[in-house]
């Protein structure tokens, strides 16, 4: 069982720690081609020396001058000369996806980092809309808040129609209780390995369908599956409330048990964050559709949940458990905008948290006393407090952090998981949920995201 355990260990966005015999996961990015399923290979560690993407591509060239690209239909890699009539063939239906939509970015160095973002979301996504948390075996999973995100960042750039396939994904795996499991296989498939569903994935769901019908209200309204999913999860949430109006413990973005909290018995930040987004998004949809008995229920769940946060976490400072002392953490950004109104105690809070949580190399731990190697930065946190920034309106505190994410990307410009001491990737290449969160971050300071209604 012990050793069961360590395998399983958990970390934030659901990454595992890799098996033996090498990391399993060194590339310092993903090679793909411009044609469906826009399948991506990792790129080997020992070929990057040299290597660059062609621009506005996820093609290859190696230090040689050949290059690597997958071709059309296909799924492995092929390495072909320059002048392969298939390499401008691949360059230019990559160009053209980007132009479908926005790259955001005031300023070159961020539009090329949005692109590559972008490019590697693409990549990571499914033909059936699973959206992957990375490439590699341990993390090639979806996760619906993970997948979440990726919908929200595909929405806000005008990808419409990637957002919605990923949303159809999630409503196919939906079960009728309106849950989800952990994680998924790409086919679909729930992993089983013992995890309870984790609450704040329905929370995290339902914000981003409200975002993508916010963006995009024709295309969602086209999605038959969207209205269904959201009713089911809305209401798992509203009956989940206790007599105190908070929801049940349950594993959040950190994805341990309850039992290891500082308070056990009580959620959460980085659940109560999630649940009131969603619940306050779905009252928002069900506002605009006219049904207004759902609307009425699902906002007064929402108020409920909001007079226990502030009962139960405002006095203490809005740290990771409800109690004095409690341990501040990345959640505290989940009641901050763009997913709740601006509240100058959050605030406060936010930047307490950031501060606590700040390491030598610049980057964040996810939490105050992380048990796990408290040397090692993660992009998604450090990227969270950007969103947070940028959408709070402190726009060189967002443009500092997405400056430190910039700097420590792989050589070919991939968003790593995590940082080390010394400033190098220290974990999978690129990881989806930075992806997605510098994306919204950049188009957040080019203009406001919509935040979910608390009344």
């Amino acid at each position: 069982m012990a050793l069961l355990l360590v395998a399983g260990l958990v970390a934030t966005c659901g990454a595992r720690m890799p098996s033996g015999g090498g990391p399993g996961w060194d590339s310092p990015g993903l090679v793909g081609g411009g044609g469906w399923p826009f399948a991506g290979v990792p790129l080997d560690a020992e070929e990057k020396d040299g290597a660059a993407y062609l621009p506005g591509s996820s093609v290859v060239r190696l230090r040689d001058g050949r290059v690597r690209l997958v071709p059309f239909g296909a799924e492995t890699a092929i390495t072909v000369p320059a002048d392969d009539p298939r390499v401008g063939q691949a360059v230019r239906s990559d160009g053209l996806w980007l132009a479908h939509g926005t790259v955001p970015g005031r300023t070159a160095a961020e539009r090329e980092m949005a692109e590559r973002a972008l490019l590697d979301l693409r990549l990571l996504t499914r033909p059936n809309g699973a959206s992957l948390a990375s490439w590699y075996g341990a993390w090639r999973y979806a996760w619906p808040r993970d997948a979440a995100f990726a919908a929200a960042a595909f929405a806000v750039t005008g990808h419409a129609s990637e957002a919605r396939r990923v949303l159809r994904f999630l409503a196919r795996v939906q079960t009728d209780e309106g849950r989800w499991a952990a994680r998924y296989h790409p086919d679909g498939s729930a992993v089983i390995d013992g995890r309870a569903p984790q609450l704040d994935s329905l929370g995290w769901v339902v914000w981003a369908s409200w975002l993508v019908h916010t963006h995009d209200p024709a295309g969602a309204g086209r999605l038959p599956e969207l209205w269904p999913m959201v009713v089911r999860a809305a209401d798992q949430l509203a009956s989940s409330l206790d007599s105190e109006g908070l929801p049940p413990p349950s594993s959040d973005y950190f994805e341990r048990s309850p039992d290891a909290e500082q308070d056990p018995d009580r959620p959460t930040l980085g659940v109560v964050g999630p649940v009131l987004a969603g619940l306050r998004a779905a009252a928002d949809l069900a506002r605009g559709r006219g049904d207004l008995a759902r609307a009425s229920h699902w906002r007064n769940a929402s108020l409920r949940l909001s007079n226990a946060l502030a009962r139960h976490f405002a006095p203490y400072g809005y740290p990771r458990s409800p109690i004095r002392g409690g341990r501040m953490d990345t959640s505290v950004t989940f009641v901050a905008p763009p997913f709740a109104p601006q509240d100058p105690g959050v605030s406060a809070a936010v930047l307490n948290a950031a501060r606590r949580l700040t390491l030598p190399n610049g980057g964040v731990l996810p939490g105050e006393k992380w048990a796990g190697n408290r040397t090692v930065a993660w992009t998604p946190e450090m990227a969270m407090f950007a969103l947070s920034a940028a959408s709070s309106g402190r726009v060189q505190e967002a443009q500092a952090r997405l400056d430190w994410l910039a700097r420590h990307r792989t050589s070919l410009g991939a968003l790593p998981e995590k940082v080390d001491a010394k400033g190098r990737p220290a974990g999978v290449a690129p990881l989806g949920w930075t992806a997605s969160l510098v994306l919204l971050t950049l188009t957040a300071l080019e203009r406001p995201l919509p935040v979910p209604p608390a009344t």
